[in-house]
């Protein structure tokens, strides 16, 4: 049975202009695993936590809420587009398929920032956590983590995921399964049990704002603490970038990302009301006066034989969410480079003779995260506005994919893989549309204080606009969807195709069917 389905996927990649070079050996499990890992409740909430409290209070919490039922909306028009189109590459894929190879480059251009930066700001975060599992005392603060140690911590956490990348899809199938197991012992286990058994805090404190209105109003600091939501649920787009890997892909990819995207969300909230319930100090934490609350919590919770456990845990996480993330930039990178469209595309486009994955695309990326992890050692506070920057590009680049998933629907196309909306699907992609773009609004805000400079202020804009002028620069000048002959805005021809050819299959088996039966009566 498995030989008969990746025949069939080989055949439908090869219909779409592809040779099957990967080894299909990722599944449904390992899929979600990749997906549910990027999005990394456990790591998101280790990341945001501090920061959402001090900025809107307990609740903060329920922007996960919010933007899960957004993503959701997102998360199933990607399932229609990645049914009809299961190719390396994900985003880059879908968008040159829906509109046109320049579009598509101009999209990846983005993309190709937001998990760069993303690789190198999850490297980061985990460094308190390295740092409080090597510490050997009691702290009512946390561990400070020096600017050095960290860019140290998380250089090593980089070079670690890149090696073990480059050993096979087999390799980071099994790390994505010990990792997703982390996460559902470090977030849905422990979560529960500090709801359970440590409870220091009554339910209605997620209605209690403590003070963090200000002078300038609730609501204005509500809206600034969107980055708890918005930077927990995203990373499903990973379960596409590995299409030509997962057998079956235009049944288990859809499948992967709406577990992804609902199980990442209710474990997310499940993880911080935990923590917000637990916290015996959370006034204090709210004041911004305790700078690595987790641990403090756990240590106050579950002992600290427990906390260095749970440290354990959260590593194995981090470093599996790095691997999931290094694992989609390189086969977007090489998805790029196959069609020629990528500067350095000779390069790229390779893949390892013994292992089949994209070593020189693998090394590329992290080659460029190293750069960011420079930038933030010489600039420490720069590390919030870095992924506020992340987070704004990551955005735009899902939206372009859901405009151009709309665009092409209002011209004809009625998507026709294995998983469809039927006549939902228009409601639902002017759904996802309005929620993405009043997120983008909200993620290009500027920062509220007012004693910052201008361009710090604006980090996330400014730093949007590098990279976009960067890439519409090369796109102009270079020209590259001049170099390729890939297939490009065929979305209603191939979605014909598809029909036509199970019309075909259908009726052969009919005619069999009335062979056979006759042969049976005579």
């Amino acid at each position: 049975m498995q030989q008969v389905s990746d025949s069939s996927d080989a055949a439908h990649l090869e219909s779409l202009g592809y040779e099957q070079k990967f080894d299909r050996k990722m599944s449904l499990w390992s899929n979600l695993a990749l997906g549910f890992l990027y999005l990394s409740p456990l790591v998101s909430v280790v990341a945001m936590f501090a920061q959402g409290l001090a900025t809107a209070g307990p609740p903060s919490m329920f922007w996960i809420l919010i933007v899960g039922g957004g993503q959701l909306l997102v998360a199933l028009i990607f399932g229609e587009i990645v049914a009809q189109y299961p190719i390396a590459g994900g985003l880059y894929q879908w968008a040159r398929r829906l509109w046109s190879g320049k579009y598509a480059w101009m999209l990846s251009w983005i993309y190709l920032a937001t998990v760069v930066v993303a690789i190198a700001t999850t490297a980061m975060f985990s460094s308190s956590f390295v740092a409080n599992l090597f510490t050997g005392t009691s702290t009512s603060t946390g561990a400070e983590v020096t600017p050095g140690v960290q860019a140290l911590i998380a250089g090593t956490m980089l070079a670690v995921g890149v090696l073990l990348n480059m050993t096979g899809t087999k390799t980071l199938s099994r790390i994505a399964g010990a990792g997703l197991a982390a996460e559902l012992v470090g977030v849905v286990a422990v979560g529960l049990y500090l709801l359970v058994f440590e409870r220091h805090q009554p339910f209605s404190v997620f209605f209690d704002t403590m003070g963090t209105g200000g002078n300038g109003g609730y609501f204005s600091a509500f809206i600034g603490a969107a980055l708890v939501g918005l930077l927990m649920v995203y990373g499903f787009e990973a379960c596409g970038e590995v299409a030509e890997e997962v057998p079956n892909p235009g049944r288990r990819i859809p499948q992967a990302m709406i577990l992804t995207v609902v199980v990442g969300a209710a474990s997310a909230l499940l993880s911080f009301a935990g923590y917000v319930l637990a916290a015996p100090n959370l006034q204090e934490i709210v004041d911004g006066e305790v700078a690595d609350p987790i641990p403090v919590i756990l240590q106050d919770s579950i002992g600290l034989f427990g906390t260095k456990a749970f440290m354990v845990i959260a590593l194995t996480s981090f470093l599996a969410c790095v691997m999931g993330q290094q694992a989609a930039a390189s086969r977007l990178v090489f998805s790029f480079a196959r069609d020629n469209m990528f500067p350095g595309s000779h390069v790229f486009s390779k893949l390892s003779k013994a292992r089949h994955v994209p070593v020189n695309a693998i090394v590329g990326v992290n080659l460029l995260s190293g750069c960011i992890l420079a930038f933030v050692y010489f600039f420490p506070e720069s590390l919030f506005r870095v992924a506020s920057m992340q987070m704004l590009a990551g955005y735009v680049a899902f939206q372009m994919v859901v405009f151009a998933a709309l665009r092409s629907r209002l011209r004809g196309w009625n998507p026709a893989g294995s998983f469809t909306l039927g006549r939902a699907g228009l409601v639902v992609n002017i759904g996802a549309l309005v929620y993405g773009v009043l997120s983008i609004l909200v993620l290009a805000r500027p920062s509220g204080d007012p004693s910052l400079a201008f361009v710090d202020r604006w980090i996330a804009v400014v730093g949007f606009a590098v990279v976009t002028l960067t890439g519409l620069a090369y796109l102009l000048i270079a020209k590259p969807e001049k170099n390729s002959t890939a297939p490009e805005g065929d979305a209603i021809e191939v979605a014909n195709a598809m029909r036509a050819r199970r019309a075909g299959q259908t009726q052969t088996a009919q005619t069999d069917e009335d062979r056979e039966s006759a042969a049976v009566e005579s």
